[in-house]
């Protein structure tokens, strides 16, 4: 296990570190024989469930043989839209990625009743169905999950990793307790008691829809969801949780980022961790809603883990610690790719 933070960050900034050769800027853009060319690239899939069928969006930028990376968005039920900061970076360093909302959210189909579709296994079996619909295998496939996406990425890697090249658990701990107990140990000690109280009075009555509920928990978001002023967050941020699906966010995480209390609640895959043997990059921030002692800990029980860790981020590191969080990545798949 390696820490990985400072010559990558440099090389990043000294500019064309990671220019993409192969494949080469004509070959990357190249759509011959692409089946999602005529849409630019994006596809409704096909997803068979226990409760009937349904479709999901994707989306592809990009083409490269060796090194495909499906994202997987959080929530659950938000969108794949806060992650189109990928587009400023993944592009010029030649790696092929798929866009993906996951069903019951905005792009992909939103079914009246998700109540029996809200299980992690059913999510996992529906990745499973988008990489086959897209043709990824171990010799090209990796799999990033952020927040919520990292449970269902982890989940993935221990059922299907003779798919997989490699994996990325982006801002996400490999324990739901872990996390609540960080969030009431560490996080809420440091806000305002008179406000915590109140969050917590609202909590208990259900009332997680009240307008003063969400101004309470502003001040929380804006130091460990995204650390700068709601207002300034940047718009595909904001799309992206304006659209999140409370049928499914709710049911599954509970009302915040403030710890969860739903279907995961007692989601732990810690002891696990060892059993995934593929390359695997665990990314935490200072800020971050998630401990990032716990995800470094985590990525030393993978056999082959590395930590990015990023001392001026939050859970979206990939935004307010950006320049680390793409040069960190971004070096970390080309060394992969060249199987170093």
């Amino acid at each position: 296990m390696r820490a990985i933070l400072g010559g990558v960050l440099g090389l990043l900034l000294a500019g064309g570190a990671f220019a993409a050769d192969p494949p080469t800027l004509a070959s990357y853009h190249d759509n011959t024989g692409r089946a999602d060319a005529f849409s630019g690239g994006s596809r409704m899939i096909p997803i068979h469930t226990p409760q009937g069928d349904f479709k999901v969006w994707t989306k592809r930028v990009g083409n490269n043989p060796t090194l495909k990376l499906l994202l997987l968005h959080g929530g659950p039920g938000a969108t794949h839209e806060y992650f189109e900061a990928f587009d400023s970076f993944l592009p010029a360093a030649g790696v092929e990625y798929y866009y993906y909302d996951q069903l019951g959210s905005a792009y992909s189909d939103q079914p009246k009743d998700m109540a029996p579709l809200l299980s992690v296994d059913r999510f996992v079996e529906e990745v499973e169905q988008v990489r086959q619909a897209l043709g990824l295998d171990a010799a090209d496939f990796c799999v990033l999950g952020h927040s919520w996406g990292g449970i269902l990425a982890i989940e993935y890697a221990l059922k299907y990793p003779q798919h997989l090249k490699c994996l990325v658990v982006s801002n996400m701990m490999s324990s739901i307790p872990a996390y609540n107990r960080y969030a009431r140990d560490v996080l809420m000690p440091r806000m305002d008691p008179a406000a915590l109280k109140e969050i917590l009075a609202l909590e208990a009555a259900g009332k997680y829809t009240n307008a003063r509920y969400e101004e309470l928990l502003l001040p929380y978001y804006e130091q460990h969801v995204l650390r700068m002023p709601a207002s300034q967050w940047p718009e595909p941020v904001q799309r992206a949780f304006s659209k999140t699906n409370k049928a499914v966010y709710v049911p599954m995480q509970g009302p915040s980022e403030m710890g969860a209390s739903g279907i995961l609640l007692e989601w732990d895959r810690t002891a696990d961790l060892e059993k995934i043997a593929v390359p695997t990059l665990v990314i935490g921030a200072e800020h971050d809603t998630m401990d990032p002692t716990f995800m470094q800990m985590m990525s030393r029980k993978f056999p082959r883990g590395d930590y990015l860790y990023l001392p001026h981020g939050s859970h979206m590191a990939m935004y307010d610690d950006q320049q680390a969080y793409f040069a960190g990545l971004l070096g970390w798949l080309r060394k992969v790719d060249q199987g170093r």
